[in-house]
């Protein structure tokens, strides 16, 4: 006998048989039940959640010859050909590929016949998103106004692409993911009826790996069943699929706590030799660490995920990790997630971002940012109020000084002499390297620690995604950057990279980064760059208490040596002091 897929033969048949959308079930069962059938439905959500099921049990309900309740019989001359296909009054429109205005223009003529062989028409349309604008123009007075004995049935992976004038016109069901739970009651179900093996560890890794749908997990278990005689185990699970057994990743976590570096590359290489993505095992190892982080913050959170198999496990290695490296390591990994899409050598790139996670701990002042180290931390602790008043009072004296240095550029009684222009000129390469620096540095290095920026630095991953939805060639040059303040307008990026910065900001690209720091954030910030060495020099100087200043005294003798004749200013002014020579 001819093998058919165990999802074509276990296709639920009526409303009973369907597994985790019982929110619909009831509500279509009891609008059967009292006769009260819209003539136009619309059923939403991820493929492999039983829309085009529900259609047909649907289609065969309303037509059913012995109904009694509100399941059809599938034992009726109706209920058999509708399940087989075979009648003309019940159609199955792909519209991926009649998607085209005419051929909804020939449904529309077709629609006003009564039907020849059941009760009622029912058009079921899969994937109605596909057609174009002119096809749901043409469908949409039909929609509204159907004959009485014509049903429409809309289904769709992607209800966002619809018109609204269209998804008004119809009573709409959103199908939601299946249940971990649910998923694997079934699969042991089928695997008991088809006389298949299996585990329940590995009936529980499929469903994982189907992501809600039923189908695809029938079809795992069909391929998986084939290939091992009917004897289903957890690791020929993994084997097959290229999955990563949670003991696997527990070795990574524990050689990232040993910062054993040796350990990581040889474990990287046997999960490339198994045959292992590097994309797919970044992947996994981003949802270990976030279930690690959740069952280290969360009680009883080994609930909110489908991947802890094992709970007492992971609770001793997420005791090992501070909440602070957990939130780093997650953070990081999702930067390298997003990057590693771009990767010419995705391989290569896995290693760096596990030697990166190694050494977190030891410098985490790179990769959180703005935290500040332990010995600055402990230093600004044991100044007293009195003491920084002093400090910011010495600062601000001489940022004056130096203002006033530079409008006046070193005149001294009408004419500049040479120790003047000297003195003047003394400054200039601070001015110049102060050029680099935005305005308002004194607030953003005020700012570096706040709580605003530990808050915006929390939330920077989603915002380097939100550009990238926005426009992926922004979020190429916007990625080298890295918040490191935050005032009350503005974020402080700071760039690696002089080029990456001038293109960041270009005003366009400005502006949708802009855009998305105010969508993703909460209120709107204004964009402030400045290179990334340029902001460690800045931040090193302003942890340093300033020089006092010293004061001396000059003998009238030596200050009238040190005065120049006029005829030498008028020299050094010609031709620059670098040609002109002076001697006794």
């Amino acid at each position: 006998m001819e093998h058919i897929a165990l999802y074509r033969a276990w296709r639920p048949q009526s409303f009973r048989d369907m597994v985790g959308q019982q929110h619909i079930i009831q509500t279509l069962q009891n609008a059967i039940r009292e006769q009260r059938v819209s003539h136009a439905y619309l059923f939403s959500g991820p493929r492999g959640t039983g829309k085009t099921t529900a259609a047909k049990v649907l289609a065969k309900a309303v037509n059913c010859e012995r109904m009694d309740g509100p399941e059809p019989c599938n034992e009726c001359p109706s209920c058999k050909r509708i399940s087989s296909g075979a009648v003309m009054d019940v159609q199955e429109i792909d519209a991926a590929s009649n998607r085209g205005v005419e051929e909804i223009r020939d449904l529309r003529d077709k629609v006003k016949y009564a039907p020849t062989e059941v009760r009622r028409k029912v058009y079921i349309i899969d994937e109605v998103h596909m057609l174009t604008t002119e096809a749901f123009n043409a469908l949409l007075k039909t929609l509204e106004e159907p004959p009485p004995h014509v049903m429409f049935i809309l289904a769709t992976t992607e209800p966002h692409k619809l018109p609204a004038t269209i998804i008004s016109r119809c009573q709409r069901f959103d199908f939601r993911r299946v249940s971990l739970e649910e998923q694997t009651g079934r699969l042991a179900e089928i695997c008991a009826k088809e006389g298949i093996e299996a585990e329940p560890e590995a009936l529980q890794y499929i469903a994982r790996l189907s992501d809600g749908g039923m189908r695809d997990a029938l079809s795992i278990l069909d391929q998986i069943a084939s290939y091992t005689d009917k004897r289903v185990t957890y690791q020929e699970v993994l084997g097959m699929t290229g999955g990563i057994p949670a003991e696997q990743f527990a070795r990574l976590a524990q050689a990232i706590l040993d910062e054993d570096m040796g350990l990581l590359l040889e474990l990287v290489e046997q999960m490339m030799q198994e045959g292992k993505s590097a994309d797919k095992c970044l992947e996994n190892l981003l949802y270990y660490f976030r279930d690690l982080l959740m069952i280290k913050m969360v009680p009883n959170s080994d609930r909110l995920t489908d991947r802890v198999l094992n709970p007492e496990e992971f609770k001793s290695i997420a005791s090992a990790f501070s909440r602070d490296r957990l939130f780093g390591i997650v953070d990081i990994l999702n930067r390298y997630l997003g990057e590693m899409k771009y990767a010419t050598h995705p391989q290569t790139l896995f290693e760096v971002a596990l030697m990166k996670l190694c050494s977190l701990q030891e410098t985490p002042a790179v990769h959180s940012g703005a935290q500040a180290t332990a010995p600055a931390a402990a230093a600004g602790a044991a100044l007293g109020a009195g003491e920084l008043d002093a400090l910011k009072k010495q600062i601000a004296a001489l940022e004056n000084k130096l203002e006033q240095a530079v409008r006046s550029g070193g005149v001294a009684g009408g004419r500049e002499s040479a120790p003047a222009r000297s003195q003047a000129a003394a400054p200039a390469p601070r001015a110049s390297s102060m050029a680099k620096l935005p305005p308002q540095m004194d607030r953003f290095i005020a700012g570096k620690e706040s709580a605003d920026f530990q808050t915006v630095f929390r939330q920077w991953s989603a915002v380097l995604q939100g550009v990238k939805e926005e426009k992926v060639t922004v979020h190429a040059w916007f990625v080298d950057g890295e918040p490191v303040s935050v005032t009350e307008d503005a974020v402080l990026v700071a760039f690696k990279n002089t080029i990456h910065r001038e293109t960041t900001e270009k005003p366009a690209n400005k502006q949708v980064i802009e855009r998305v720091l105010a969508a993703r954030l909460g209120k709107p910030y204004r964009l402030v760059t400045m290179m990334l060495h340029d902001w460690n020099e800045a931040s090193a100087k302003s942890a340093q208490p300033p020089v006092k200043e010293e004061l001396k005294l000059e003998h009238e003798h030596e200050a009238a040596a040190t005065q120049s004749e006029p005829w030498i200013d008028e020299a050094i002014q010609l031709f620059g002091e670098d040609l002109v020579v002076i001697k006794d």
